[in-house]
C-alpha cells in the first residue's frame, strides 16, 4: 500500500512468502511524483534506491544490519514513518484482514480497499 498524507495511493496484493523489496517492484511504475519515500530496512536494495533515483525521488531508507557500506538516511525524516505503521495497525482493526479471513486475493484485496475507504475518506 502506498500512502501520501495518510490517505492510500495504491493497493496490491503479493504472495504470501514475498520480501518487501520484491515486492516493490509491482507500484514502481505508478508512483506519483513525490520528493521522499519513507521506507523500513526491508526495502533496502540497490536496485530500488537506483530506480527511485532515476525517478527523482530520494529515498530515506535505513541500510540493512549485513550491509558492508553503511547507508546515508536523513534520521528525523524516518521518525515519521510511524505514521505508516499507524494507518496499517488501524487497518489490522477489521478482523477480516487481520487475520486473512479471505483466501482468494481478490477478495481480499476488495476487504482492504473496502476498509482504506471507510477509514480514510469517511
Amino acid at each position: 500500500m502506498l500512502l501520501s498524507l495518510g490517505r492510500p495511493l495504491n493497493l496490491f496484493v503479493t504472495a504470501g512468502q514475498v520480501s518487501d523489496y520484491i515486492g516493490a517492484r509491482a507500484p514502481l511504475g505508478g508512483l506519483p511524483k513525490v520528493e521522499w519515500l519513507l521506507g523500513d530496512r526491508g526495502y533496502d536494495a540497490d536496485w530500488f534506491r537506483e530506480a527511485l533515483k532515476d525517478k527523482g525521488i530520494r529515498a530515506c531508507i535505513p541500510g540493512r544490519k549485513q550491509r558492508k557500506t553503511a547507508v546515508r538516511y536523513d534520521k528525523r525524516r524516518y521518525k515519521r514513518r510511524n505514521r505508516i505503521e499507524i494507518k496499517f495497525s488501524r487497518l489490522k482493526d477489521w478482523r477480516r484482514i487481520a487475520t486473512r479471513y479471505d483466501r482468494c486475493p481478490k477478495v481480499f484485496l476488495s476487504a482492504i480497499a473496502l476498509a482504506a475507504t471507510v477509514m480514510f475518506w469517511l
